[in-house]
């Protein structure tokens, strides 16, 4: 199968990384979102998120040029007829459900549909259309057009040459495709939820702090500590990743949401994007 146009739906930080990834690759991609202001806000990253790959020697000036002739942004649903559709919206299964019946009828039946879900259930997402055999998970990391892994998630009735030619694609945009059971969080997801919730824990009890953890962590190899990763994930993102694994292992206790996070939620302190989380930004 060949994948010529791509649409991703949701200009929110994931869509706009996706989409980035797409346009350096060649591909005309069109960012849809239902919100106006996404859409503006998406126009002015584009652009300056493109900046700085140039600045820093990451890309070629023609590069940089071609990629945003690549992109159009819009809140026009005609935005999402193409051969491949990425979904990166809110994680919540409803909402994508809803999404993929739209995007469904807009386009034909050799449309792939591709969820960026990073714990929700493939096969739930997918059980909401006409056709599930078209529907695959196909899991970015923040932020996309700079990380190289992809996860591509098999829904319990997705086509093998569905899956074949997203793992094609994955490499065609400079990425690392793996292949990944359609269970809570994945594999990434899943083993990664311990550094965030023990470090989440640590603080609760008062064994350390987070700039202390954050520190340690920088000191033994790490890029950044977990904190400083929610903080650049999103607060409220990080969080409802960890509460949809929780509630897909049945509540096991190793994988309970903290109230740390919660509280910092609760406050509107969502990391980077809110201008403060467990650090403050200007």
């Amino acid at each position: 199968m060949e994948i010529k146009t791509v649409s991703v739906a949701g200009a929110g930080t994931m869509g706009l990384g996706i989409t980035i990834s797409c346009a350096l690759a060649g591909y005309h991609t069109k960012l849809f979102d239902v919100n106006k202001q996404a859409c503006e806000r998406a126009v002015s990253l584009v652009e300056k998120t493109l900046n700085q790959l140039l600045e820093k020697g990451k890309i070629a000036p023609d590069t940089s040029a071609q990629a945003k002739k690549n992109i159009s942004i819009s809140t026009d649903p005609e935005q999402l007829k193409a051969d491949l559709v990425v979904e990166a919206i809110a994680e919540n299964l409803t909402i994508k459900q809803d999404i993929f019946r739209q995007v469904e009828m807009l386009n034909t039946s050799k449309t792939i549909l591709a969820t960026n879900t990073s714990s929700l259930s493939v096969s739930k997402i997918a059980s909401a259309l006409t056709n599930p055999t078209r529907c695959a998970g196909l899991h970015f990391f923040n932020p996309a057009h700079i990380m190289k892994l992809v996860e591509v998630v098999a829904g319990a009735q997705t086509e093998p040459v569905v899956l074949a030619t997203l793992k094609a694609f994955a490499k065609s945009i400079g990425k690392v495709s793996v292949d990944a059971k359609d269970s809570p969080g994945f594999i990434v997801n899943r083993v990664a939820r311990h550094f965030y919730v023990e470090s989440l824990l640590a603080v609760e009890t008062g064994a350390a702090s987070f700039e202390g953890i954050d520190s340690l962590m920088r000191a033994s190899g790490f890029k950044m500590g977990p904190f400083e990763l929610m903080d650049l994930i999103g607060i409220d993102v990080n969080y409802a990743v960890t509460q949809s694994v929780y509630e897909g292992f049945n509540n096991a206790s190793k994988f309970k949401p903290s109230p740390v996070q919660k509280s910092k939620i609760d406050n509107g302190e969502l990391g980077r994007k809110s201008g403060k989380g467990f650090y403050a930004y200007s």
